[in-house]
């Protein structure tokens, strides 16, 4: 038996973010951040880490509320002394202040958010050339255009304002000072400046998972007016109790760049970084380059679009 074939799939999951993805050095720092519900790959990714540093620190705490929700103080420290970071939680902290902070001190990492053993021994057993590679050609292709249209046959016809807005590449290439990505990686996203039409999303969104029936969503200057679902209009309306209309913020564009994905399990993490597809998110995107705080970011995945750049159609990425 090889030594390769000995190895668990969770280490060798582990070894890819470690190795790969974060590039961590003998003289760096590491504090790896997760939860109660998460600590398996949490410690295993401490133990992969520790295999190269000295300087290698785990975090525990209980799960946040909801993605985005702001991590307990000491955590966010941890993040932004070191010089890396690997943040296996329930709840995203992706969007989140910590998060933004942590990586414009200089730290550099990844979070995986909402992560399970399944997901993370699948989405990181990929071609990260590959999906560097097409993340590059997609954002050639949208990165000057001042507008983009996104069409399904299931009714979505959505019309986003890139104005000012920078497109950003998710590679899961963590290894320059200040770089973030989610892992697994995958995907070309901006936050618009405004938007309007109407987004149907046929594919993954929690709290639902693989969606059994469409959830449509209308959006009127770059808010959202509409939603059919019973359960997401009750956690925006939820935050809005706290931010007001900035819950409603359409607050990302996303298109999926991972052609090993190749077919959607219920999992956002993975889902949106499905090749061929696109992602719409509600609510925060100021760590993102948008300029809304909210407690929520909640992605949908949308099935087999049409995707223009100033009228011209974006060539996407096959699984």
């Amino acid at each position: 038996m090889s030594s390769e074939t000995a190895v668990d799939p969770l280490t060798r999951a582990a070894e890819t973010a470690v190795h790969q993805a974060l590039e961590l050095g003998a003289d760096e720092s590491l504090a790896v951040v997760t939860d109660d519900e998460r600590l398996e790959i949490g410690e295993v990714l401490y133990d992969v880490g520790s295999e190269v540093t000295d300087d290698a620190t785990l975090v525990c705490y209980p799960p946040g509320e909801q993605h985005g929700t702001e991590p307990p103080a000491p955590v966010a420290a941890a993040m932004a002394e070191a010089d890396a970071f690997l943040a296996p939680t329930t709840r995203s902290l992706s969007h989140t202040r910590a998060r933004s902070a942590a990586t414009d001190a200089g730290a550099r990492g990844a979070t995986l958010p909402g992560i399970t053993a399944e997901v993370f021994t699948t989405g990181l057993d990929a071609d990260y050339d590959a999906i560097a590679d097409h993340s590059r050609e997609i954002y050639e292709q949208v990165a000057d255009a001042d507008e983009v249209r996104v069409t399904t046959a299931a009714g979505t016809d959505l019309t986003v304002e890139v104005a000012d807005r920078e497109w950003y590449e998710d590679t899961g290439d963590v290894g320059d000072s200040g770089s973030f990505s989610n892992l697994p990686a995958g995907e070309v996203f901006t936050s618009p400046a405004t938007a309007d039409g109407t987004y149907v999303v046929d594919g993954t969104m929690m709290p639902h998972g693989l969606l059994t029936e469409e959830l449509r969503f209308e959006v009127e200057d770059g808010l959202v007016t509409e939603i059919s679902d019973d359960d997401i209009r009750e956690q925006v309306a939820t935050a809005a109790e706290e931010v007001g209309d900035a819950a409603y913020n359409l607050a990302e564009l996303g298109i999926g760049t991972n052609v090993g994905v190749e077919t959607l399990v219920g999992h956002v993490l993975l889902d949106e970084k499905a090749a061929g597809t696109v992602h719409v998110a509600i609510g925060d995107n100021a760590s993102i380059g948008g300029e809304t705080e909210a407690p929520i970011h909640l992605d949908g995945i949308v099935r087999e679009p049409t995707v223009y750049a100033d009228g011209e159609p974006v060539t996407l990425p096959e699984p």
